[in-house]
């Protein structure tokens, strides 16, 4: 997912997505030990888009304290 559609997302929208991500990541990390994972990729992918999320919320809310 890229920055420009995740800066679209309000912050309910933003925690929803960081939580299914997260489950995904889960799902992904449980097929990954059971040898059932097509795709290995997806997990770095998941990852990034959480990160990404995570940097995005972290800056509304240090621009909601500096009151900007």
């Amino acid at each position: 997912m890229k920055v420009k559609d995740l800066r679209q997302m309000t912050e309910t929208e933003l925690t929803s997505r960081h939580q299914e991500l997260s489950e995904e990541l889960m799902n992904l990390r449980f097929q990954l030990q059971m040898k059932q994972l097509t795709n290995p990729g997806r997990i770095r992918l998941v990852r990034k888009d959480i990160s990404r999320i995570n940097t995005l919320l972290a800056e509304r809310e240090r621009a909601a304290q500096s009151g900007g």
